[in-house]
C-alpha cells in the first residue's frame, strides 16, 4: 500500500533531520545500498552473459543465425553490465563506510602494499630513534 502525500513528506523530513543530525550514519545507509546494487547488477550481468553464451551455442547447433546474433548481443550487453559494476565496486570513491575489494585490477593509486608499508614504517622508526 503506497504512502499518502503527507506520510511521504513526513518521511522525507525525518530523513533530512537524520542526515543533518548524524551524517555518518546516513552515508553508511546510502553506501550500503549503493554497494548492494552494484553487486546485484554485477551478478545479473554475469548470469546474463552465461545465458547469452548458451543462446549463442544453441543458435549454432540449430542453423539459425538470428538466434546466434541475439545470443552474441546478450553476451556483449551483459559483459558490459558486469564489468561496469565490478569496476564500481573496486573504485575508491565509494562512501566512507564502504571498502573496496582487495586485489582488484581496477585503477589503483601508488599506495605501497601492506608489507612494503610496514617495512617503510619500521625503517622510519629506526632512523628516528624510536
Amino acid at each position: 500500500m503506497p504512502l499518502s502525500e503527507e506520510e511521504q513528506r513526513l518521511l522525507e523530513q525525518m530523513e533530512e533531520a537524520l542526515a543533518a543530525e548524524d551524517p555518518k550514519f546516513a552515508s553508511a545507509l546510502q553506501g550500503a545500498a549503493t554497494r548492494a546494487h552494484c553487486k546485484r547488477m554485477a551478478v545479473v550481468g554475469t548470469v546474463g552473459f552465461i545465458g547469452g553464451m548458451a543462446l549463442l551455442l544453441w543458435g549454432v547447433m540449430i542453423p539459425l543465425t538470428v538466434v546466434s546474433v541475439a545470443g552474441f548481443l546478450v553476451m556483449l550487453t551483459c559483459s558490459w553490465l558486469a564489468v561496469t559494476n565490478f569496476r564500481r565496486l573496486m573504485t575508491h570513491d565509494l562512501p566512507d563506510n564502504v571498502t573496496p575489494l582487495k586485489g582488484s585490477g581496477a585503477r589503483r593509486t601508488a599506495a605501497p602494499s601492506g608489507f612494503m608499508h610496514r617495512m617503510e614504517d619500521r625503517w622510519r622508526r629506526r632512523r628516528d630513534g624510536h
